[in-house]
């Protein structure tokens, strides 16, 4: 892995790593509706001219069928899922919640067995073992630590599920559509569809904006969404998905220190432990991943060969 690849995934995990401090500040100020539109409607609106170089590379015509999926993924990703994330947030500690929603990629994991029919290894079993078990001692139920509510961790298991769901039938015409593009156009496509439920509720839109909260909200919408974004899918270009996906391997080691240092919250022996267990799971996972990969990339060369 070259320097470039490595500056990519360091500063993606950093940037995400940033995320629930910055959206528990921006929450205590902001409706939790209006923070989800406005930083998806930035960060779409930001990758927005990449995407447009993307799909004049590609010389790609979408069809009605392609709108009506990225509308279907910009509602499962923005409506519901990372509005679910922005509620847990409000509810619960910005440490736990950045630990729970990094638990997405195990449930990527079971819904590409259902949906994409990808093998279950024994492999896969023990990871998810590992870490779920990591999850339930982090979140510690039985005896919650202060800032944590049972109603903000089911909103953070939600997130972390419907973001899998998202990750996982975002996997359907990625090859067509391209990981750019279809995260752009259902950012936008999400958030407009966010006004809706706004409009109905009678909740502000831009009512609530000060000097104070816009450097945050331009934050959260550039530096975070759109930039973090950009980074993790250069990253993914340059060095594989399996290496991108070191990102969710250091960012539950960053973000609930970024957290303390903050937000001062208490880091507890049982996050510690908890951590422990989802990076234990994450790495067998990513070793797996790539053991995997090379060995299909061998036969292939070798089918080539004959």
């Amino acid at each position: 892995m070259g320097k470039k690849e490595i500056f990519y995934i360091i500063a993606t995990a950093l940037l995400f790593s940033t995320m629930e401090v910055a959206l528990k500040i921006c929450g205590s100020e902001l409706d939790a509706f209006q923070i989800t539109f406005l930083r998806f409607a930035i960060g779409g609106l930001f990758l927005l001219p990449f995407a447009v170089r993307d799909i004049r590379k590609r010389n790609l015509k979408f069809r009605y069928t392609d709108w009506l999926y990225l509308a279907g993924l910009g509602i499962l990703c923005i409506c519901i899922s990372m509005l679910l994330f922005q509620i847990a947030i409000d509810h619960a500690n910005a440490s736990l919640i950045s630990v729970i929603i990094c638990t997405n990629p195990l449930f990527v994991m079971i819904f590409s067995h259902f949906i994409l029919h990808d093998r279950f290894t024994g492999t896969r079993a023990i990871v998810l073992v590992i870490s779920f078990s990591g999850l339930f001692i982090a979140a510690n139920p039985f005896s919650l630590t202060s800032g944590n509510t049972p109603f903000g961790i089911i909103c953070g298991i939600l997130a972390s599920i419907t973001f899998g769901l998202y990750s996982t039938l975002g996997k359907i015409h990625i090859a067509r559509i391209g990981d750019l593009t279809q995260t752009c156009m259902s950012f936008l496509i999400g958030s407009a569809f966010m006004l809706i439920p706004m409009n109905i509720m009678g909740l502000p839109v831009i009512r609530g904006i000060s000097l104070t909260n816009i450097p945050l909200l331009l934050y959260l919408g550039i530096m975070v969404t759109g930039i973090g974004y950009y980074f993790f899918f250069e990253a993914v270009h340059a060095s594989g998905p399996s290496s991108a996906s070191l990102v969710f391997f250091l960012k539950p080691m960053f973000a609930p220190f970024v957290a303390m240092l903050v937000l001062h919250e208490e880091i507890h022996l049982n996050m510690i432990v908890g951590i422990i267990l989802l990076l234990t799971g994450s790495f067998i996972n990513i070793r797996s991943t790539r053991i995997s990969q090379s060995n299909k990339n061998n036969n292939n060369n070798t089918g080539r060969t004959i």
